[in-house]
């Protein structure tokens, strides 16, 4: 198991880690350029919108953190080894990392699990049993990152799903000083 101060020392830093989807081997990573999402510029289409005004997921916080890094963890090729796991349900344990649930009646539907450290929040693995979950739980973090007062939103990586919510790259000098002032400032994304 990673030890938390390491993990959250290497957050600070601007590193994380990955697991080797063959061998299981940690390595860290701190990518130039970084992917954000601005949290006053993410963006919800129109359809997704229809979606979360219908209600079709219900959103929870911290209620499955186990069952959603599980789930994020059930592809062919995973960086998310029993190692990551362990090391991450210790941050959960201690108040540091988070999940964010879209529930369908009693059916866990989709959702994210990330790291809040001060106003910075990094998203870690998304998954999604059903349409939109996910998505709907990407909005649902934005909207409480905004409400909680965040600074920083680090999705590490451009993917195409991220791209559709405005996700942006930044070179890694600008991504540590936002980092900086993220982290000394004081947010309770729990609270």
């Amino acid at each position: 198991m990673i030890e938390a101060s390491l993990l959250l020392s290497a957050y600070a830093a601007g590193y994380f880690p990955m697991a080797e989807s063959r061998t299981g081997e940690i390595r860290w990573y701190s990518p130039d350029p970084r992917a954000i999402i601005p949290l006053d510029k993410l963006k919800v289409s129109r359809s997704l919108r229809q979606v979360i005004r219908k209600k079709m997921y219900d959103i929870r916080i911290d209620t499955a953190f186990d069952a959603v890094i599980r789930s994020c963890a059930q592809r062919a090729d995973t960086w998310i080894s029993e190692e990551i796991i362990e090391s991450y349900t210790d941050l959960f344990r201690r108040g540091y990392a988070h999940s964010v649930e879209a529930w369908k009646g009693t059916a866990l539907a989709g959702g994210l699990y990330g790291v809040a450290l001060g106003g910075a929040f990094f998203g870690e693995s998304m998954f999604s049993m059903a349409r939109d979950a996910s998505k709907v739980a990407l909005v649902a973090l934005g909207d409480r990152l905004r409400g909680k007062g965040f600074l920083l939103l680090d999705t590490q990586f451009t993917t195409p799903h991220l791209a559709h919510f405005g996700t942006i790259e930044i070179p890694r000098a600008e991504y540590l000083m936002l980092l900086r002032r993220a982290v000394r400032r004081t947010c309770a994304f729990s609270e």
